[in-house]
């Protein structure tokens, strides 16, 4: 399938329903395929041509996202970017993933200007919702192009190139084809409940999970409410008064939630299902969250080479027959999509027995053909044949995924390896402690020291010999960190994830 399938798929159960929504607008299906077209139609006339790489770089908004499908009749390859990325990130990701055309909204002229002189392969810049220095008007660009039916033929089934993160050096290009796409759909629609047509609210960026989540929904004709800026009381809100079924949020979030006075008093009954995933959750703040929300709750685990999908922990599997919670299920990621090879292999290439720890590997039409123009990385992360996660983790006997650590986050102290995510789960069961990161610093006797930075709720006091007692009593002495630092707040990514090397950095300097 190509992306324009799912808009297709959801105007022919009802071309009129409503398709993007925010704020009091709504965009049709029939709006929004007619917006493709004529996107489709203005991409060519601007010499983009099958295969090319169109960027948009833009904040949650409807007819922004309306554009990747005019991207897809075009036979083109969408480009998200982050929208909260800095010039010199977003230059770096334009460039490799070769772009020839930038589609912007008015908000991100001074970033756009400052990215352009690294960008001579550029030749078109669109301005979506209004005018800026470089740009031309979307208004005057698809002036005069006409709204009838209209596709290009692709030249492969790539649709969409996601950007790595760069923090080890130049990012790298994931490259999705239209059967990872459709093999993520697929695995979405028969893993989560879905009655009736979805409701789906989008409040994380359109850039990320929030934005791939969208093409299974659409497949039912469902309506996508989207938000502009993460506001958890209008979040609460809007599922209330839009009757919201599907929403996805980052553990972080989550725990912002349960903060929210306004949780236990807002009607959430609409719900069937509130994804979670991107991050460690906290098993503690998932049952705490399941008990003051309902058994909605379903956990997703993927990364860019395989699109959310690994494995799956549906609402009714944190749940036993009984009604009782399975608690003993949430520290796993759930087990492996029925589409899907998940194994765990030893650094010398052997696929090793349940219970035992390795990384965990991965094979089948959810993975990536490769990185961008990379072979050397490609073929290093498929070697034995499969896909390296670098994810540590195993498999228990019934089959479920534990993962314990990302690799390079693993701390070897005194000669045992301690994974820091394990160490994390310890400190979360606190009742004061909001939100943790443990990282490995260098020490002289043990090789590694075991170091927690901790972020309490407001208003609360923990003293770190009293943390430092409870990870102990759960993970003894040995997995203790040495040192628990209190700090106000943890830096966290564009999405929410806490930056464990701006925390090593900050560290290490004050040493």
């Amino acid at each position: 399938m190509r992306l324009t399938d799912y808009l297709d798929k959801g105007a022919s159960l009802d071309p009129a329903a409503p398709c993007l929504t925010m704020g009091d607008v709504s965009l049709s299906y029939g709006d929004v395929r007619e917006q493709s077209w004529r996107v489709g139609r203005a991409l060519a006339r601007s010499g983009v041509r099958p295969g090319d790489k169109v960027a948009i770089l833009s904040g949650n908004d409807p007819r922004s996202f309306g554009c990747v499908f005019g991207i897809s009749r075009a036979g083109a390859v969408w480009c998200p970017v982050n929208p909260r990325n800095e010039a010199a990130e977003n230059t770096d990701l334009l460039d490799l993933f070769d772009c020839t055309c930038l589609l912007v909204q008015e908000s991100f002229a001074p970033l756009v200007s400052r990215m352009l002189p690294g960008l001579p392969k550029l030749s078109t810049v669109v301005c979506l919702d209004g005018s800026m220095p470089g740009a031309v008007p979307f208004s005057d660009w698809i002036d005069g192009v006409g709204a009838e039916p209209w596709e290009e033929t692709p030249p492969d089934d790539l649709v969409l190139l996601v950007g790595t993160g760069g923090t080890t050096g130049r990012p790298k290009a994931v490259m999705l084809s239209g059967t990872n796409v459709e093999t993520m759909s697929a695995l979405t629609l028969m893993s989560y409940p879905f009655a009736g047509r979805p409701r789906y609210l989008a409040l994380a960026p359109l850039t990320h999970a929030a934005g791939v989540l969208c093409f299974p929904v659409m497949t039912l004709g469902g309506e996508i409410v989207v938000m502009p800026s993460p506001d958890l009381g209008e979040f609460l809100a809007l599922v209330e008064r839009r009757r919201i079924t599907h929403t996805f949020l980052p553990p972080t979030l989550i725990y912002l939630l349960l903060d929210n006075p306004a949780l236990d008093t807002t009607e959430l009954s609409s719900l069937q299902c509130l994804w979670y995933g991107a991050a460690p959750m906290s098993a503690t703040k998932l049952a705490e969250a399941i008990t003051r929300v309902g058994p909605v709750f379903g956990q997703l685990f993927g990364q860019s080479e395989a699109p959310m999908m690994i494995s799956t922990l549906s609402p009714a599997e944190h749940v036993r027959p009984d009604g009782s919670l399975a608690l003993e299920r949430f520290s796993s990621a759930g087990r492996p999509t029925p589409l899907t090879q998940v194994a765990i292999m030893s650094g010398t290439g052997e696929l090793l027995p349940p219970g035992e720890r390795g990384e965990i590997v991965v094979r089948g039409s959810l993975v990536m053909p490769g990185y961008y123009r990379n072979p050397g990385a490609t073929a290093e992360a498929s070697a034995h044949g499969w896909h390296h996660t670098g994810d540590i983790g195993y498999l228990d006997e019934d089959h479920f995924l534990y993962i314990v650590d990302r690799a390079k986050d693993m701390i070897i102290t005194g000669g045992f390896n301690v994974y820091s995510a394990e160490v994390e789960q310890a400190l979360m069961t606190h009742e004061a402690v909001r939100d943790c990161a443990v990282i490995g610093l260098p020490h002289e006797k043990w090789g590694e020291q075991i170091t927690a930075v901790v972020q309490l709720h407001a208003g609360r006091e923990a003293p770190a010999v009293e943390l430092r007692a409870a990870v102990k009593e759960r993970l003894g002495s040995i997995k203790t960190p040495k040192e628990i630092l209190i700090w106000p707040d943890l830096p966290r990514s564009k999405i929410g994830k806490v930056l464990k090397t701006e925390i090593r950095k900050v560290l290490l300097d004050n040493d």
